[in-house]
Parts: structure tokens; sequence; C-alpha cells
């Protein structure tokens, strides 16, 4: 279906340096990349430009529009976003989006991948000392910094910050014009190598769930689209909330399929029952 086909992956901070390879060997595909639309114009992480859509849409918009722009049916994207961990309190994650699109198939497949593996922080601050000790944290100089005023104040930003004599002539810069600098990490892929390896873990995760096809009519992306709780408790065997199976459904002719214990489980601690343990 998809091989010796053009693929575009839908980027301009060099994400296909970890797509492409993983994409091009499962798939058969050729990859590239175009600079003939902006995807910053759909939403910036430093916030001068918001994005005006949930991730989800915004991610579907950039695929199409940048397929549309190169007359191609076949593409990828990528959206990330940034703050606290949804279930583990206090811990920072990062959430990618990954969008697979087959215009020619009416195929469209996305994972997500959530990770605390990363660095994303910020800071205000007037003092050397503790610059340097927040880039330190933040794994300066090869992930890069983003410096503004303040958090919400765009009338000054300065980018892809990599070197110390360049986080020094800025600091100083901002000191003497505002008083204080706010630091925040550069989330876009090209300045940050963990962010690049959670996009190389959600890329194979997408692979997988294109390889995996429907037993009834063969259409790729036949995934997981709901877990199903109910694992019995191993002592009184009433049912708890862990995941008792996953429902897999496809989107091409809605056959659906329940696979049973997917965590190689087929009881559950009665600590996690509301009757053992209420």
């Amino acid at each position: 279906m998809f091989q010796n086909r053009k693929l575009l992956i839908a980027t301009k901070h060099s994400k296909e340096r970890v797509i492409a390879p993983l994409v091009e060997q499962a798939l058969g595909v050729t990859c590239f990349v175009t600079t003939k639309f902006d995807t910053d114009t759909l939403g910036t992480f430093s916030g001068e430009v918001p994005r005006k859509e949930d991730a989800l849409s915004t991610l579907r918009n950039k695929c199409l529009l940048v397929m549309e722009k190169n007359g191609c049916e076949l593409g990828i994207a990528n959206e990330g976003s940034f703050g606290a961990h949804p279930s583990v309190f206090f811990a920072a994650a990062d959430d990618e989006l990954l969008i697979f699109i087959d215009l020619r198939n009416d195929i469209e497949i996305v994972v997500r991948e959530i990770s605390m593996n990363t660095n994303f922080k910020a800071l205000s601050t007037s003092n050397e000392a503790e610059l340097k000790a927040f880039a330190h944290d933040v794994k300066f100089p090869s992930h890069g910094l983003i410096m503004k005023p303040a958090e919400n104040d765009y009338s000054k930003i300065i980018k892809g910050i990599s070197t110390w004599d360049d986080l020094k002539h800025h600091f100083k810069e901002f000191l003497a014009e505002f008083g204080s600098a706010y630091l925040e990490t550069d989330m876009r892929a090209n300045f940050n190598p963990t962010r690049m390896q959670v996009i190389e873990k959600a890329t194979t995760k997408l692979i997988q769930a294109i390889q995996s096809k429907c037993p009834n009519c063969q259409s790729p992306g036949f995934v997981v689209t709901e877990a199903l709780s109910g694992l019995p408790c191993s002592w009184c065997h009433a049912p708890t909330n862990s995941t008792l199976s996953h429902k897999y459904t496809c989107k091409k002719c809605d056959f659906t399929n329940e696979h049973y214990f997917p965590h190689q489980k087929t009881e559950e601690d009665p600590t996690y029952c509301d009757f053992c343990n209420p």
C-alpha cells in the first residue's frame, strides 16, 4: 500500500532526523520535507503565536495544509504540548501527538506518547548565579534556551540560545533594558534532543499502529480505542477498576475485537479492590 511512495514530513524543526529513517525502513516510502508552508503560523511554543485550536485539530490541519501545498497524498505531522503530567502530580510532561494521513486510501492514524522525560522549565531572574544553575539544570548548551522580558511579554524574544557566550551576552542586554530576564527551555525539536527522543518513541508507536491490520478488511490502523475495566480481585473475585480488556476498532469497516488481559494479568492484587481494601 505504501511501497515506493513519497511521504511528506510536515516540520521545520528537523524532526525528519528521527522520523524518516524509521518510517522509510518500515513502510518502504521515501520521505521529504518542504519549506512551502510555515508550520509556526499555527502556533509556537514560545507563545508569540498562540495555538488557536486544540492540539489534535492543529496537528490535522498542519498535516493537511502542508500536503496540499506540495500536492502530496501521504504525510506525517507532529504536535507537542508541555505542562503538568495528567496523572503524576507535580511532574512535568511532554505530550506528543503524531498523525499519519493517506489521502489516496482515506486513512488517518493518530498516536500519543506522554513522557516525563523532559527538561521543560522556566525561570525569571536578575542573578547570574541563578541563571547558570538553571542552565546547567536544563542541560544547556546541548538543549537551547529562550529569553524574554517576562513570561507573557513578547516585545523582545531571543530563541535558540545555545552557547554560553550568547547566553551571557543576551542576559546582560536584558538586565540593562528590563532589569531581569525570563528564561525558558526551547522546546523546538531541533534545539531539544530530549524531546527528539520522545518523538522517536512516538514514531515507533505510529509504525506499529500502521502495521496493525484489521482482521476483517485488512485496513491499517487497527488499534486500541477503549480500555475496559473489570479485572477480578484475586481474593473476592469482584471486578476492580483495573483493565480487563482492550477494545480494538477498525475506522474503515467498524469491525471490533476485544483482547482480554492485555497486561498479562488474569487477576488483580486485593490492594486495588474496593471491597477488600475500601
